[in-house]
Protein backbone atom coordinates (compact mmCIF):
# COMPACT_ATOMS: atom_id res chain seq x y z
CA UNK A 1 0.00 0.00 0.00
CA UNK A 2 1.52 2.89 -0.98
CA UNK A 3 2.09 5.82 1.90
CA UNK A 4 0.33 9.05 1.74
CA UNK A 5 3.00 11.84 0.96
CA UNK A 6 2.37 15.14 2.96
CA UNK A 7 0.33 18.04 1.94
CA UNK A 8 2.42 20.95 0.08
CA UNK A 9 0.29 23.38 2.23
CA UNK A 10 1.32 21.50 5.77
CA UNK A 11 4.82 20.99 5.18
CA UNK A 12 5.27 24.63 4.04
CA UNK A 13 3.36 26.20 7.20
CA UNK A 14 5.68 23.57 9.40
CA UNK A 15 8.57 25.14 8.01
CA UNK A 16 7.69 28.70 8.53
CA UNK A 17 6.52 28.18 12.21
CA UNK A 18 9.51 29.31 13.54
CA UNK A 19 10.57 32.25 11.44
CA UNK A 20 6.79 33.42 12.19
CA UNK A 21 7.41 32.77 15.84
CA UNK A 22 10.36 34.73 15.87
CA UNK A 23 8.79 37.97 13.81
CA UNK A 24 6.03 37.68 16.60
CA UNK A 25 8.80 37.91 19.31
CA UNK A 26 10.54 40.73 17.26
CA UNK A 27 7.51 42.76 16.61
CA UNK A 28 6.69 42.33 20.35
CA UNK A 29 9.84 43.68 21.50
CA UNK A 30 10.05 46.73 18.82
CA UNK A 31 6.57 47.71 20.27
CA UNK A 32 7.36 47.32 23.77
CA UNK A 33 10.31 49.79 23.24
CA UNK A 34 8.37 52.69 20.88
CA UNK A 35 7.76 54.70 23.74
CA UNK A 36 11.51 54.62 25.16
CA UNK A 37 13.17 57.40 22.31
CA UNK A 38 10.43 59.42 22.00
CA UNK A 39 10.07 60.08 25.65
CA UNK A 40 11.21 63.41 25.49
CA UNK A 41 9.69 63.98 22.75
CA UNK A 42 6.14 63.06 24.03
CA UNK A 43 6.78 65.52 27.16
CA UNK A 44 7.22 68.16 24.71
CA UNK A 45 4.65 67.39 22.36
CA UNK A 46 2.08 66.67 25.08
CA UNK A 47 3.19 69.14 27.58
CA UNK A 48 3.80 67.12 30.24
CA UNK A 49 6.93 66.14 32.36
CA UNK A 50 9.56 63.65 31.83
CA UNK A 51 8.67 61.77 34.88
CA UNK A 52 4.78 61.58 33.05
CA UNK A 53 6.16 61.07 29.97
CA UNK A 54 8.07 58.08 30.88
CA UNK A 55 4.58 56.23 31.73
CA UNK A 56 4.16 55.78 27.84
CA UNK A 57 7.16 53.15 28.64
CA UNK A 58 6.06 52.10 32.01
CA UNK A 59 2.45 51.07 31.27
CA UNK A 60 3.27 48.86 28.48
CA UNK A 61 5.60 46.78 30.78
CA UNK A 62 2.12 46.79 33.67
CA UNK A 63 0.04 45.53 31.25
CA UNK A 64 2.36 42.70 29.94
CA UNK A 65 3.22 41.61 33.30
CA UNK A 66 -0.50 41.03 34.21
CA UNK A 67 -1.63 39.81 30.37
CA UNK A 68 1.39 37.62 30.64
CA UNK A 69 0.04 34.73 32.94
CA UNK A 70 -3.33 34.92 31.94
CA UNK A 71 -2.26 34.30 28.80
CA UNK A 72 0.44 31.86 29.33
CA UNK A 73 -2.15 30.16 31.60
CA UNK A 74 -5.05 30.11 28.69
CA UNK A 75 -1.70 28.85 26.11
CA UNK A 76 -1.46 25.70 28.29
CA UNK A 77 -4.86 24.65 27.02
CA UNK A 78 -6.76 24.45 24.01
CA UNK A 79 -7.15 28.02 23.14
CA UNK A 80 -3.29 28.81 22.52
CA UNK A 81 -4.11 29.72 18.80
CA UNK A 82 -7.06 32.14 19.39
CA UNK A 83 -5.36 33.80 22.56
CA UNK A 84 -2.41 34.60 20.09
CA UNK A 85 -4.74 36.07 17.23
CA UNK A 86 -6.89 37.50 19.67
CA UNK A 87 -3.55 39.19 21.51
CA UNK A 88 -1.81 40.47 18.47
CA UNK A 89 -5.38 41.79 16.96
CA UNK A 90 -5.46 43.90 20.63
CA UNK A 91 -2.05 44.82 19.94
CA UNK A 92 -2.81 46.11 16.78
CA UNK A 93 -5.66 48.64 18.05
CA UNK A 94 -3.51 49.91 20.48
CA UNK A 95 -1.18 50.39 17.96
CA UNK A 96 -3.48 52.12 15.98
CA UNK A 97 -4.86 54.31 19.06
CA UNK A 98 -1.09 55.71 19.87
CA UNK A 99 -1.02 56.38 16.74
CA UNK A 100 -4.19 58.95 16.71
CA UNK A 101 -3.50 62.75 17.49
CA UNK A 102 -6.08 62.41 20.43
CA UNK A 103 -3.44 63.73 23.22
CA UNK A 104 -1.54 62.18 26.07
CA UNK A 105 -4.29 60.15 27.80
CA UNK A 106 -5.04 57.88 24.47
CA UNK A 107 -1.49 57.57 23.58
CA UNK A 108 -0.84 56.02 27.18
CA UNK A 109 -3.88 53.97 26.44
CA UNK A 110 -3.33 52.79 23.27
CA UNK A 111 0.35 51.69 24.75
CA UNK A 112 -1.66 49.63 27.41
CA UNK A 113 -3.45 47.83 24.72
CA UNK A 114 0.10 47.00 23.02
CA UNK A 115 1.21 45.78 26.34
CA UNK A 116 -0.67 42.66 25.86
CA UNK A 117 1.29 41.70 23.22
CA UNK A 118 4.18 40.51 25.77
CA UNK A 119 2.19 37.85 26.68
CA UNK A 120 2.99 36.30 23.00
CA UNK A 121 6.77 35.30 23.79
CA UNK A 122 6.34 32.82 26.38
CA UNK A 123 2.83 31.27 24.05
CA UNK A 124 5.48 31.73 20.90
CA UNK A 125 8.25 29.68 23.17
CA UNK A 126 5.73 26.89 24.38
CA UNK A 127 4.58 26.50 20.42
CA UNK A 128 8.16 26.27 19.46
CA UNK A 129 8.73 23.58 22.06
CA UNK A 130 5.66 21.38 20.99
CA UNK A 131 5.84 22.07 17.19
CA UNK A 132 9.21 21.79 16.36
CA UNK A 133 10.93 18.60 16.42
CA UNK A 134 13.23 18.07 19.56
CA UNK A 135 16.54 18.68 17.80
CA UNK A 136 15.60 21.81 16.74
CA UNK A 137 13.31 23.27 19.40
CA UNK A 138 15.97 23.85 21.72
CA UNK A 139 17.93 26.38 19.43
CA UNK A 140 14.35 27.74 18.60
CA UNK A 141 13.66 28.44 22.07
CA UNK A 142 17.29 30.27 22.54
CA UNK A 143 16.55 32.15 19.55
CA UNK A 144 12.88 33.66 20.55
CA UNK A 145 14.10 34.51 24.26
CA UNK A 146 17.12 36.76 22.71
CA UNK A 147 14.73 38.27 20.00
CA UNK A 148 13.14 39.61 23.42
CA UNK A 149 16.42 41.50 24.17
CA UNK A 150 17.08 41.90 20.59
CA UNK A 151 14.34 43.17 19.06
CA UNK A 152 14.30 46.24 21.80
CA UNK A 153 17.61 47.54 20.10
CA UNK A 154 16.11 47.17 16.89
CA UNK A 155 13.20 49.34 17.59
CA UNK A 156 14.83 52.30 18.69
CA UNK A 157 16.70 53.19 15.90
CA UNK A 158 13.64 52.44 13.67
CA UNK A 159 11.33 54.37 15.89
CA UNK A 160 13.92 57.59 16.08
CA UNK A 161 14.47 57.75 12.29
CA UNK A 162 10.71 57.41 11.63
CA UNK A 163 9.35 59.54 14.25
CA UNK A 164 12.20 62.69 13.12
CA UNK A 165 11.28 61.95 9.36
CA UNK A 166 7.58 62.09 9.50
CA UNK A 167 6.47 63.05 13.30
CA UNK A 168 5.98 61.49 16.31
CA UNK A 169 2.77 59.78 15.69
CA UNK A 170 4.41 58.14 12.62
CA UNK A 171 6.37 55.80 15.28
CA UNK A 172 3.08 54.47 16.51
CA UNK A 173 2.01 53.57 12.74
CA UNK A 174 5.31 51.59 11.90
CA UNK A 175 3.69 49.35 14.87
CA UNK A 176 0.51 49.18 13.47
CA UNK A 177 1.99 47.85 10.12
CA UNK A 178 4.19 45.56 11.50
CA UNK A 179 1.88 44.19 14.34
CA UNK A 180 -0.90 43.72 11.40
CA UNK A 181 1.55 41.72 9.50
CA UNK A 182 2.01 39.75 12.45
CA UNK A 183 -1.27 39.15 13.27
CA UNK A 184 -1.73 37.63 9.30
CA UNK A 185 1.14 35.51 9.84
CA UNK A 186 0.09 33.95 12.59
CA UNK A 187 -3.47 33.44 11.31
CA UNK A 188 -1.71 31.68 7.93
CA UNK A 189 0.77 29.41 10.13
CA UNK A 190 -0.32 28.93 13.81
CA UNK A 191 -1.20 25.34 14.75
CA UNK A 192 -3.98 24.15 16.90
CA UNK A 193 -4.29 22.92 20.41
CA UNK A 194 -7.74 21.25 20.42
CA UNK A 195 -6.05 17.97 22.00
CA UNK A 196 -4.55 19.61 24.58
CA UNK A 197 -7.18 19.62 28.43
CA UNK A 198 -8.45 22.80 29.05
CA UNK A 199 -8.02 24.20 32.24
CA UNK A 200 -10.07 26.81 35.00
CA UNK A 201 -8.80 30.23 34.54
CA UNK A 202 -7.76 31.86 37.92
CA UNK A 203 -9.52 35.07 37.35
CA UNK A 204 -9.04 36.42 41.48
CA UNK A 205 -5.30 35.75 40.74
CA UNK A 206 -5.26 38.06 38.16
CA UNK A 207 -7.11 41.07 39.64
CA UNK A 208 -4.58 40.45 42.86
CA UNK A 209 -0.89 40.76 40.44
CA UNK A 210 -2.35 43.25 38.07
CA UNK A 211 -3.19 45.72 41.45
CA UNK A 212 -0.29 45.06 43.73
CA UNK A 213 1.89 45.41 40.87
CA UNK A 214 0.28 48.67 39.76
CA UNK A 215 0.62 49.79 43.10
CA UNK A 216 4.27 49.41 43.55
CA UNK A 217 5.43 50.91 40.46
CA UNK A 218 3.35 53.75 41.23
CA UNK A 219 5.43 54.46 44.62
CA UNK A 220 8.56 54.14 42.67
CA UNK A 221 6.94 56.57 39.88
CA UNK A 222 5.54 59.26 42.71
CA UNK A 223 7.48 58.99 45.12
CA UNK A 224 9.38 62.29 44.57
CA UNK A 225 6.19 64.47 43.90
CA UNK A 226 4.45 62.76 46.38
CA UNK A 227 7.56 62.85 48.93
CA UNK A 228 8.42 59.18 50.24
CA UNK A 229 7.40 59.84 53.85
CA UNK A 230 3.95 60.99 52.72
CA UNK A 231 1.09 58.87 54.07
CA UNK A 232 -1.04 58.59 50.72
CA UNK A 233 3.04 56.92 49.61
CA UNK A 234 2.98 55.30 52.66
CA UNK A 235 -0.40 53.37 52.39
CA UNK A 236 -0.34 52.84 48.80
CA UNK A 237 3.29 50.94 49.58
CA UNK A 238 1.47 49.28 52.59
CA UNK A 239 -1.86 48.39 50.40
CA UNK A 240 0.41 46.67 47.56
CA UNK A 241 2.50 44.81 49.20
CA UNK A 242 -0.50 43.47 51.24
CA UNK A 243 -2.56 42.89 47.91
CA UNK A 244 0.85 40.57 46.92
CA UNK A 245 0.92 38.70 49.92
CA UNK A 246 -2.61 37.66 49.21
CA UNK A 247 -1.64 36.83 45.78
CA UNK A 248 0.59 34.54 46.84
CA UNK A 249 -1.37 32.90 49.57
CA UNK A 250 -4.19 32.42 46.79
CA UNK A 251 -2.17 31.13 44.21
CA UNK A 252 -0.33 28.22 47.23
CA UNK A 253 -4.14 27.59 47.69
CA UNK A 254 -6.22 27.58 44.84
CA UNK A 255 -6.40 24.27 42.85
CA UNK A 256 -5.99 26.03 39.56
CA UNK A 257 -3.81 28.68 40.46
CA UNK A 258 -2.83 31.93 37.74
CA UNK A 259 1.06 30.40 38.56
CA UNK A 260 2.39 27.37 40.36
CA UNK A 261 4.58 29.32 42.64
CA UNK A 262 5.31 26.08 43.83
CA UNK A 263 7.95 25.62 41.18
CA UNK A 264 10.32 27.82 42.31
CA UNK A 265 10.88 25.34 44.88
CA UNK A 266 13.65 24.11 42.07
CA UNK A 267 16.53 25.96 42.93
CA UNK A 268 17.02 25.87 38.93
CA UNK A 269 13.59 27.40 37.97
CA UNK A 270 14.20 30.06 41.04
CA UNK A 271 17.62 31.21 40.06
CA UNK A 272 16.13 31.50 36.49
CA UNK A 273 13.25 33.59 37.88
CA UNK A 274 15.01 35.62 40.00
CA UNK A 275 17.30 36.68 37.56
CA UNK A 276 14.94 37.36 35.16
CA UNK A 277 13.87 40.03 37.57
CA UNK A 278 16.46 41.43 38.79
CA UNK A 279 18.30 41.52 35.00
CA UNK A 280 15.44 43.25 33.28
CA UNK A 281 15.53 45.69 36.24
CA UNK A 282 19.41 46.89 35.21
CA UNK A 283 18.54 46.29 31.49
CA UNK A 284 15.57 49.09 31.53
CA UNK A 285 17.62 51.47 33.74
CA UNK A 286 20.24 51.55 31.33
CA UNK A 287 18.55 51.74 28.63
CA UNK A 288 16.44 54.65 29.90
CA UNK A 289 19.24 56.29 30.92
CA UNK A 290 21.53 56.30 27.39
CA UNK A 291 18.20 57.07 25.59
CA UNK A 292 17.92 59.90 27.91
CA UNK A 293 21.36 60.81 28.12
CA UNK A 294 22.68 61.29 24.62
CA UNK A 295 19.94 63.56 24.16
CA UNK A 296 20.56 66.12 26.74
CA UNK A 297 21.62 69.05 25.59
CA UNK A 298 25.35 69.75 26.03
CA UNK A 299 24.31 73.23 27.52
CA UNK A 300 23.33 71.06 30.96
CA UNK A 301 26.96 70.40 31.23
CA UNK A 302 26.71 66.71 29.72
CA UNK A 303 24.95 64.77 27.19
CA UNK A 304 25.37 65.12 23.33
CA UNK A 305 22.22 67.04 22.26
CA UNK A 306 21.64 64.16 20.14
CA UNK A 307 18.42 63.72 17.74
CA UNK A 308 15.79 60.57 18.73
CA UNK A 309 17.45 59.23 15.55
CA UNK A 310 21.09 59.25 17.04
CA UNK A 311 19.56 58.11 20.34
CA UNK A 312 17.81 55.07 18.58
CA UNK A 313 21.14 54.26 16.48
CA UNK A 314 23.08 54.09 20.46
CA UNK A 315 21.22 51.15 20.59
CA UNK A 316 21.58 49.57 18.03
CA UNK A 317 24.67 47.24 19.06
CA UNK A 318 22.75 46.21 22.33
CA UNK A 319 20.63 44.30 19.77
CA UNK A 320 23.46 43.14 17.28
CA UNK A 321 25.48 41.84 19.81
CA UNK A 322 22.53 40.48 22.04
CA UNK A 323 22.24 37.83 19.17
CA UNK A 324 25.75 37.41 18.41
CA UNK A 325 25.49 35.87 22.32
CA UNK A 326 23.53 33.22 20.70
CA UNK A 327 26.60 32.02 19.37
CA UNK A 328 28.70 32.52 22.38
CA UNK A 329 26.08 30.38 24.55
CA UNK A 330 27.01 27.27 23.09
CA UNK A 331 30.58 27.19 23.43
CA UNK A 332 30.65 28.34 27.03
CA UNK A 333 28.41 25.50 28.34
CA UNK A 334 30.53 22.83 26.16
CA UNK A 335 33.47 24.22 27.79
CA UNK A 336 32.22 24.52 31.46
CA UNK A 337 28.49 24.40 32.02
CA UNK A 338 25.09 25.62 31.39
CA UNK A 339 25.16 26.77 34.79
CA UNK A 340 27.99 28.87 34.25
CA UNK A 341 26.45 31.15 31.29
CA UNK A 342 24.32 32.85 34.05
CA UNK A 343 27.04 34.30 36.22
CA UNK A 344 29.39 34.99 33.19
CA UNK A 345 26.47 37.16 31.59
CA UNK A 346 25.84 39.04 34.36
CA UNK A 347 29.41 39.99 35.22
CA UNK A 348 29.59 41.28 31.44
CA UNK A 349 26.71 43.37 31.78
CA UNK A 350 28.19 44.73 35.43
CA UNK A 351 31.53 45.67 33.41
CA UNK A 352 28.99 47.87 30.75
CA UNK A 353 27.49 49.70 34.21
CA UNK A 354 31.01 50.70 34.99
CA UNK A 355 31.97 51.79 31.68
CA UNK A 356 29.55 53.96 31.32
CA UNK A 357 30.10 54.99 35.01
CA UNK A 358 33.46 56.13 34.42
CA UNK A 359 33.83 56.95 30.26
CA UNK A 360 30.41 58.77 28.84
CA UNK A 361 32.61 61.72 27.50
CA UNK A 362 32.72 60.56 23.87
CA UNK A 363 29.38 59.19 21.86
CA UNK A 364 31.96 55.97 20.82
CA UNK A 365 32.02 55.03 24.73
CA UNK A 366 28.19 54.87 24.54
CA UNK A 367 28.08 52.67 21.55
CA UNK A 368 31.11 50.42 23.16
CA UNK A 369 28.88 50.11 26.47
CA UNK A 370 25.99 49.04 24.79
CA UNK A 371 27.67 46.68 23.27
CA UNK A 372 29.11 45.12 26.11
CA UNK A 373 25.84 45.57 27.51
CA UNK A 374 23.69 43.74 24.88
CA UNK A 375 26.25 40.77 25.26
CA UNK A 376 26.05 40.10 28.58
CA UNK A 377 21.92 40.38 29.05
CA UNK A 378 22.03 38.21 25.53
CA UNK A 379 23.94 35.35 27.38
CA UNK A 380 21.84 35.62 30.64
CA UNK A 381 18.78 35.48 28.79
CA UNK A 382 19.34 32.89 26.19
CA UNK A 383 19.81 30.27 28.57
CA UNK A 384 17.00 30.78 30.73
CA UNK A 385 13.56 29.12 29.20
CA UNK A 386 15.96 26.10 28.75
CA UNK A 387 16.69 25.69 31.96
CA UNK A 388 13.02 25.85 33.26
CA UNK A 389 12.21 23.91 30.06
CA UNK A 390 14.03 20.93 31.04
CA UNK A 391 12.72 21.93 35.28
CA UNK A 392 9.18 21.48 35.11
CA UNK A 393 6.21 19.12 33.33
CA UNK A 394 5.66 19.48 30.07
CA UNK A 395 1.74 20.92 31.04
CA UNK A 396 2.90 23.64 32.85
CA UNK A 397 5.78 25.06 30.91
CA UNK A 398 3.00 27.43 28.80
CA UNK A 399 2.67 28.86 32.93
CA UNK A 400 5.97 28.52 34.15
CA UNK A 401 7.91 30.25 30.94
CA UNK A 402 4.91 32.49 31.05
CA UNK A 403 5.61 33.26 34.74
CA UNK A 404 9.59 34.18 34.30
CA UNK A 405 7.97 36.75 31.45
CA UNK A 406 6.38 37.96 33.97
CA UNK A 407 9.04 38.60 35.76
CA UNK A 408 11.21 40.01 33.42
CA UNK A 409 8.24 42.49 32.04
CA UNK A 410 8.18 43.64 35.79
CA UNK A 411 11.72 43.94 35.80
CA UNK A 412 11.73 46.32 32.81
CA UNK A 413 8.74 48.41 34.44
CA UNK A 414 10.87 48.91 37.20
CA UNK A 415 13.79 49.58 35.69
CA UNK A 416 11.87 52.34 33.31
CA UNK A 417 10.17 53.47 36.74
CA UNK A 418 13.71 54.09 38.57
CA UNK A 419 15.68 55.77 35.84
CA UNK A 420 12.70 58.16 36.15
CA UNK A 421 12.30 58.94 39.67
CA UNK A 422 16.36 58.50 40.38
CA UNK A 423 16.79 61.09 37.87
CA UNK A 424 13.88 63.53 38.85
CA UNK A 425 15.40 63.12 42.30
CA UNK A 426 18.27 64.99 41.02
CA UNK A 427 16.10 67.54 38.99
CA UNK A 428 16.65 70.72 40.84
CA UNK A 429 13.10 72.66 41.23
CA UNK A 430 11.96 74.81 38.10
CA UNK A 431 14.47 72.67 36.15
CA UNK A 432 13.41 69.90 33.58
CA UNK A 433 17.25 68.60 33.34
CA UNK A 434 18.90 66.66 36.59
CA UNK A 435 22.23 67.02 37.17
CA UNK A 436 24.41 64.85 36.44
CA UNK A 437 24.81 63.33 39.64
CA UNK A 438 21.56 61.61 39.22
CA UNK A 439 23.04 59.56 36.23
CA UNK A 440 25.60 58.51 38.70
CA UNK A 441 23.45 57.73 41.71
CA UNK A 442 21.76 55.35 39.12
CA UNK A 443 24.76 53.70 37.68
CA UNK A 444 26.07 53.21 41.07
CA UNK A 445 22.13 51.49 42.00
CA UNK A 446 22.54 49.33 38.18
CA UNK A 447 26.13 48.06 39.51
CA UNK A 448 24.80 46.72 43.02
CA UNK A 449 22.17 44.85 41.33
CA UNK A 450 24.27 43.28 38.92
CA UNK A 451 26.48 42.08 41.70
CA UNK A 452 23.70 40.48 44.16
CA UNK A 453 22.05 38.86 41.70
CA UNK A 454 25.59 37.53 39.93
CA UNK A 455 25.84 36.01 43.92
CA UNK A 456 22.80 34.26 43.77
CA UNK A 457 23.52 32.85 40.04
CA UNK A 458 26.26 31.19 42.24
CA UNK A 459 24.50 30.29 45.19
CA UNK A 460 21.31 29.09 44.66
CA UNK A 461 22.33 26.33 41.75
CA UNK A 462 25.49 25.13 44.15
CA UNK A 463 22.86 24.73 46.87
CA UNK A 464 20.44 22.83 44.76
CA UNK A 465 23.39 20.59 43.82
CA UNK A 466 24.51 20.29 47.63
CA UNK A 467 20.66 19.03 48.13
CA UNK A 468 20.55 16.72 45.62
CA UNK A 469 24.02 15.17 46.44
CA UNK A 470 22.75 14.97 50.50
CA UNK A 471 19.66 13.41 48.81
CA UNK A 472 21.63 10.65 46.99
CA UNK A 473 23.62 10.20 49.47
CA UNK A 474 21.07 9.35 51.72
CA UNK A 475 19.48 6.71 49.14
CA UNK A 476 22.38 5.17 48.58
CA UNK A 477 23.22 4.33 52.10
CA UNK A 478 19.74 3.11 52.85
CA UNK A 479 20.18 0.47 49.70
CA UNK A 480 23.41 0.10 51.76
CA UNK A 481 21.57 -1.48 54.78
CA UNK A 482 18.85 -2.89 52.67
CA UNK A 483 21.70 -5.16 50.80
CA UNK A 484 23.40 -6.02 53.98
CA UNK A 485 20.23 -7.02 56.05
CA UNK A 486 19.77 -9.07 52.76
CA UNK A 487 22.87 -11.35 53.50
CA UNK A 488 21.40 -11.88 56.88
CA UNK A 489 19.50 -15.55 56.70
CA UNK A 490 16.92 -15.01 59.77
CA UNK A 491 16.58 -17.95 62.58
CA UNK A 492 13.56 -19.63 63.59
CA UNK A 493 12.97 -17.24 66.02
CA UNK A 494 14.12 -14.09 64.40
CA UNK A 495 11.93 -11.90 62.60
CA UNK A 496 12.86 -10.43 59.65
CA UNK A 497 14.06 -7.32 59.98
CA UNK A 498 12.27 -4.89 56.69
CA UNK A 499 13.82 -1.92 55.82
CA UNK A 500 11.87 0.63 53.21
CA UNK A 501 12.70 3.10 51.35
Amino acid sequence: MATALPEPGTTLRERALVPVLVFLGTVVAVISSLGAPLIPTIATVDHVSLSDAQWSLTITMLVGAVATPVMGRLGDGPRRRPVVIGAAAVVVAGSVLAALPLGFGFLVAGRGLQGVGLGLTPLAIATARDGVPEERSRSAVALLSITTVAGVGLGYPLTGLIAQSFGIHAGFWFGAVISAIGLLAAILVLPGTAHREARPLDGLGAVLLGLSVAGLLLVLTEGESWGWASPRLLGLAVLAVLLLAWWVRHELRTAHPLVDLRTLRNRVVLTADLTGLVAGVAMYLLMSMVTRYVQTPTAAGYGFGATVVVAGLTLLPFSVFSVLSSKVVPVIARRFSTAAVLPLGCAVSLVSMLVFLFARDHLWQVLVVMAIAGLGVGCTFAVMPGLIVGSVPAREIGSAVSFNQVLRYVGYSTGSALCGAVLQAHTAAGHRLPSEDGYRAALLIGCVVWVLIGVATIVLPRRAAAVARSARAEVDEQLMVEESMADIAPGEDEVPLRVTR
